[in-house]
C-alpha cells in the first residue's frame, strides 16, 4: 500500500466517499507500525448510543444563521480528540475562529465554503476532507442556497480546541 506524507497530503485535494474518507483519514493519523496502547486496568470500551446526547443550537456568538450541533466524541483524558456532525442551513456559516491544533472537516452532504485568511473561497461537497492546519484563522459554512453537514475533528491543547474571533461579515461570505 503507497504512503502518503504530510506535505503530500496537504498539497492535494482529496475526494473521498464520506465514510471511507472517516476511516482513510483515522488509518493515515496513526503511523504504519504504530500500535495502539493496550487499555489501562479498569478501563472498557464505551459505546455512545444514537440519540443519548441531544443536538444543540450554534450559538449566535459562534455563528451567522441556523446551525445545529450534534456531539460525536469527546475523549477522556489523556487523548485529546473531540468531534462533531454540523449541520448549516442555506447561508449559516462559522465566524473566523482558529484550532491549537488544527482541524480536519469531512463534508457529509449537502454545498458548502470555506475560506482561510486572505485565500479564497473553497467550495466543498460530500467527501471532500479538509485539513486546517493549526493556527491558521478561516471560517465554514453552507453555500448560499444549499444545507451543507460536515463532522468537524480536532485536539484540544490545554482543554481548549478552539478560539473564537470576529464575525464573517456578508461581504467577506459573498467574496467580495
Amino acid at each position: 500500500m503507497p504512503t502518503t506524507t504530510i506535505e503530500e497530503y496537504r498539497r492535494y485535494r482529496v475526494r473521498i466517499p464520506a465514510l471511507a474518507g472517516l476511516a482513510a483519514l483515522l488509518a493515515w493519523a496513526r503511523p504504519a507500525g504504530v500500535r495502539a496502547q493496550p487499555a489501562e486496568a479498569g478501563e472498557v470500551m464505551d459505546i455512545i448510543r444514537i440519540g443519548s446526547r441531544p443536538s444543540t443550537k450554534g450559538p449566535a456568538e459562534w455563528f451567522t444563521g441556523t446551525v445545529r450541533i450534534d456531539p460525536l466524541l469527546d475523549a477522556p483524558s489523556p487523548a485529546r480528540v473531540n468531534g462533531a456532525s454540523v449541520t448549516f442551513e442555506p447561508g449559516a456559516r462559522t465566524a473566523w475562529h482558529t484550532h491549537p491544533l488544527g482541524q480536519t472537516l469531512i463534508v457529509v452532504s449537502g454545498a458548502g465554503r470555506a475560506q482561510r485568511w486572505g485565500g479564497p473561497i473553497e467550495e466543498i461537497r460530500p467527501g471532500d476532507v479538509v485539513w486546517i492546519p493549526p493556527g491558521e484563522k478561516h471560517w465554514h459554512g453552507a453555500s448560499p442556497t444549499t444545507a451543507m453537514t460536515h463532522i468537524a475533528i480536532q485536539e484540544k491543547r490545554d482543554g481548549k480546541a478552539v478560539d473564537w474571533l470576529e464575525h464573517v461579515t456578508a461581504e467577506q461570505y459573498e467574496g467580495r
